[in-house]
């Protein structure tokens, strides 16, 4: 089980497309996600920063609307993802990914045709993480125990503290600002059951 940002996909589209619809520069809008991220904040409080009355709600719509919405291709894709899911389903491996996105998102990562056995979104669950029943989902779809079901994820609070209260077995990887910033963190060591580089390396947890 996979999380989506920074994980299967990188966030640099994201946000300079940000950047572009708030004109700021990208590099001011990229700072601003560093210093968020650093404080434990959400990643939405960039947006904030730079415009503090912003419902963010309605100007995605806004992008929408203005045919500068959500964004992804090939490009957008970290280099080992094909490779790593293409061997971890050889290896018979259920693949399913599942992070906080939109439900466009969904449908954007679905058309990429990925190797994998579900791809699905909080926008689509109506529900997100870190809530508990956000992992309950994710068990249903996995069908396999917990112990079993290994999350993929860059995020501490996100992903690798709820995931292991849920009682999956958590991979932290250290991509991403928040990858970087806390994988040498005590709490994220003490929890996390692997720590990975790359996806690559998931196969490696599978043969074991």
């Amino acid at each position: 089980m996979l999380d989506v940002g920074e994980t299967i996909t990188r966030d640099d589209r994201y946000w300079a497309s940000w950047a572009e619809w708030l004109a700021v520069p990208r590099h001011t809008l990229s700072a601003l996600v560093g210093a968020v991220v650093a404080q434990g904040r959400d990643n939405a409080d960039a947006l904030r920063l730079v415009r503090p009355d912003i419902d963010i709600d309605a100007e995605y719509r806004a992008r929408e609307a203005a045919g500068r919405g959500e964004q992804l291709d090939e490009s957008d894709l970290y280099g080992d993802v094909r490779s790593s899911l293409s061997e971890l389903r050889r290896l018979g491996v259920r693949v399913i990914i599942a992070g906080n996105q939109t439900a466009r998102a969904g449908e954007l990562l679905r058309g990429l045709d990925l190797p994998s056995d579900l791809i699905v979104t909080s926008g689509e669950w109506g529900v997100a993480k870190p809530q508990r029943a956000f992992f309950e989902r994710v068990l249903d779809v996995a069908q396999a125990a917990p112990s079993e079901t290994v999350y993929v994820g860059d995020h501490p609070a996100n992903d690798v503290f709820p995931a292991k209260a849920a009682g999956l077995r958590v991979a932290h990887i250290r991509r991403g600002p928040w990858g970087h910033l806390w994988a040498n963190d005590p709490d994220v060591v003490a929890t996390a059951d692997w720590r990975i580089d790359n996806l690559t390396q998931l196969t490696e947890i599978v043969g074991d």
